[in-house]
C-alpha cells in the first residue's frame, strides 16, 4: 500500500465520521451524554474503514457488528448504516469478496438474532435491511467488473499498440534486408565484372584488346551507378520522379549474359516453355538469382563455361545456372544465402552445390502464385 492510498483511507474514515456523527446529532436534536455508547459505535465503525484495505475481513466484520449493535441498542436514529455500506462496497469492489460476504454475514446474523428475539413484527425490517445490503454488495461487484473491464481494455489497447510497433519494426527490418540484398547483388556482380576486365586490361599487350576491356569497364560502372540510384531511391522520403531505366527482369537477361561474356565467361542460354505474365517479385528474384550465380561463376569457376536454363510452366518459373569450372568447393557466403532468402520469401526453394560431374550448380524454383506476394 503506498502512502497516497493510506492518506486516502484516513480522509475517508474522517469524512464518514463527521457525516455520521453530524447526522446522529441532528436526529437526536443535540448531543447527549447518555448517547456516548452510540457515538463510540460510530467511531469504532468508521475507524475500521481506515484499515479496510490492509485488513479487509476484520474491518468489514467490525463495521457490520458495530452497525448491528447500534440499531439493536436504544440509541438515537442516525445514518450509521453508511459505515457498513461503505465497508461492504469497498471490499466487494476491490475483489476482497470473501471478506465482504463473511463480514456482512456476521453483521446480518447478529441483527437477525436481535430482530427475531424481539418478535415477528420486526421481520419486515430485517428483510428490508437484507435487501439493502444485497444492493450494496451487487453495486460493489458491478464496480469490480467494470474496473476489470477497463483494465482489460487498456491491456488490449497497449498490446495492440505494441503489436503495431513490432509489425512496423518487422516490416522495416524486412525492407532493410531487401535493400541489402539488392545492393549486394548489384555491387557483387558489377564490381566482379569490372575487376575481371581491369585484370585483363593489365595483362593484355595489344591496345585494341585493352581498349575493349576498358570499354566493358565503362559500361559496367555506368550500369552499376544506375542500378545503385534505382535501389537507393526507395530510401528517399521526398517526392521524386520514378527511375527512368526499367527494373531488372528476365526480359533483360540478354544484357546480363552479354556483360558476363565480356568478362571472359562463355555463357549458353536455354529457355523452354511459354512465358506468361510474371509477378514483379518473381521476375526480379529470378533475374537476381541468375545474376548472383553468374557472379560467383566469374569469381570462382576459373576457365569454364556456364549454362543458364530458364523453364516456364503454369505454376512455376525455374532457373538453373551451372558451370564446369573449379569452384565446386567454394563455401556458402552472403550471395548464396541472399539467393536462398529471395526464393524462400516467395514461397520457393533454392539449392546450390557442387555438380556430380564437376563444377557448381544453382537451381531455384519460384511459384507464380504465393501467399507471400
Amino acid at each position: 500500500m503506498n502512502r497516497y492510498a493510506g492518506r486516502g483511507d484516513l480522509v475517508l474514515g474522517a469524512t464518514v465520521t463527521v457525516v455520521v456523527v453530524a447526522g446522529t446529532v441532528f436526529h437526536a436534536r443535540g448531543f447527549h451524554v447518555a448517547d456516548l455508547k452510540a457515538y463510540a459505535m460510530i467511531v469504532l465503525g468508521t475507524a475500521a474503514l481506515v484499515f479496510q484495505r490492509r485488513f479487509p475481513l476484520p474491518a468489514v466484520t467490525v463495521a457490520a457488528l458495530s452497525t448491528a449493535y447500534y440499531y439493536i441498542g436504544p440509541f438515537p436514529d442516525g445514518p450509521e448504516m453508511i459505515t457498513f455500506a461503505i465497508a461492504s462496497f469497498l471490499a466487494a469492489a476491490r475483489g476482497q469478496r470473501l471478506s465482504a460476504y463473511l463480514g456482512t454475514a456476521a453483521g446480518l446474523a447478529v441483527f437477525a438474532w436481535a430482530e427475531f428475539m424481539v418478535g415477528p413484527a420486526r421481520v419486515g425490517r430485517f428483510l428490508s435491511v437484507l435487501a439493502w445490503v444485497l444492493v450494496v454488495l451487487c453495486a460493489g461487484e458491478i464496480s469490480r467488473y467494470h474496473r476489470a473491464y477497463i483494465a482489460e481494455a487498456r491491456r488490449r489497447a497497449d498490446e495492440a499498440e505494441r503489436t503495431r510497433e513490432e509489425e512496423a519494426l518487422r516490416r522495416a527490418t524486412e525492407e532493410r534486408l531487401r535493400i541489402a540484398r539488392e545492393l549486394h547483388d548489384v555491387l557483387a556482380h558489377k564490381i566482379s565484372l569490372i575487376n575481371v576486365q581491369a585484370g585483363a586490361a593489365l595483362h593484355r599487350r595489344e591496345p585494341e584488346q585493352a581498349y575493349t576491356a576498358l570499354s566493358a569497364i565503362k559500361d559496367a560502372s555506368k550500369e552499376t551507378l544506375r542500378e545503385l540510384r534505382t535501389t537507393l531511391g526507395v530510401l528517399r522520403q521526398v517526392d521524386e520522379a520514378g527511375p527512368l531505366a526499367p527494373a531488372p527482369s528476365l526480359d533483360r537477361l540478354g544484357d546480363l549474359i552479354k556483360r558476363t561474356k565480356d568478362a571472359g565467361l562463355p555463357v549458353r542460354v536455354i529457355i523452354s516453355g511459354d512465358r506468361g505474365p510474371l509477378p514483379a517479385p518473381v521476375d526480379l528474384a529470378a533475374y537476381r538469382i541468375v545474376q548472383e550465380a553468374l557472379t560467383n561463376a566469374v569469381r570462382h569457376a576459373g576457365t569454364a563455361t556456364a549454362t543458364v536454363i530458364v523453364r516456364y510452366d503454369a505454376e512455376h518459373v525455374v532457373v538453373e545456372v551451372g558451370d564446369d569450372g573449379k569452384g565446386a568447393d567454394v563455401p556458402e557466403g552472403n550471395g548464396i544465402r541472399g539467393m536462398r532468402e529471395r526464393a524462400a520469401t516467395l514461397g520457393g526453394a533454392l539449392a546450390a552445390g557442387p555438380r556430380p560431374g564437376g563444377g557448381f550448380l544453382v537451381r531455384a524454383s519460384l511459384p507464380l502464385r504465393s501467399d507471400a506476394m
